[in-house]
């Protein structure tokens, strides 16, 4: 692959040795590709807006900044960037806001480098990633509100909701069914709504708890 077409990624990390394996391993794949590294959230925001990278590997514990409310800001600014988290802190509480913010992904840094490369592939084209044991904890601590067993969703945010399961974002899920990117985001609002959550990753953790969500429709 050309690299002009490779997938160019940001590294945020405050570890040195850590960011520079990373630089090291996306250099060795042919559809990716390392743009610059960030110590700090300042760094990050100015890398960022000066770099357009396509997709930011962030750690959100950064000495400097909330990682995490770097990534919602960036995701304001730079609507077309991606977020991956990839952290040593396994929290509910950061997983939830991760996906509040928008980030594509939710990684552990104990997990395999090949399950990061493929995140960062997965949110490139639009998908988000989640570490299945991060995902595994969640449902097991998620206890959905008391609500009708189909959360009173109506056909589309069925659809919107089957989509966000198989791991589209908002703009992806608007592609698929043709509608606009704010109509889409106000029916994940009222999915979120009805099943009680606060996330993307929590209305899906809910909704397979409850038996809602079909195979994957992609």
């Amino acid at each position: 692959m050309d690299s002009d077409e490779a997938i160019r990624v940001l590294v945020v990390d405050g570890h040195q040795t850590f960011a520079e394996l990373l630089g090291h391993a996306l250099a060795g794949q042919p559809d990716l590709r390392c743009v610059g590294h960030a110590r700090t959230g300042a760094e990050a925001l100015k890398l960022s807006a000066e770099l357009v990278p396509d997709v930011i590997l962030l750690d959100p514990e950064l000495s400097d900044a909330d990682g995490i409310a770097i990534a919602e800001l960036i995701r304001v600014r730079q609507p077309d960037t991606r977020v991956v988290i990839l952290t040593a802190s396994e929290e509910q509480a950061l997983v939830r806001r991760a996906t509040a913010a928008g980030a594509a992904g939710f990684l552990s840094k104990n997990g395999a480098l090949g399950d990061v490369l493929n995140a960062l592939r997965t949110a490139h084209g639009g998908g988000m990633t989640v570490s299945t044991d991060i995902l595994a904890r969640l449902l097991r601590s998620t206890t959905p509100v008391s609500a009708p067993r189909g959360g009173g969703l109506t056909a589309r945010e069925d659809e919107v909701l089957q989509l966000m399961a198989a791991g589209l974002d908002a703009r992806a899920v608007a592609r698929r069914l043709g509608i606009s990117v704010h109509t889409c985001r106000g029916y994940q609002k009222a999915v979120l709504a009805k099943l009680g959550a606060h996330s993307q990753l929590e209305a899906v953790a809910i909704a397979t708890r409850r038996g809602l969500v079909r195979p994957d429709p992609r």
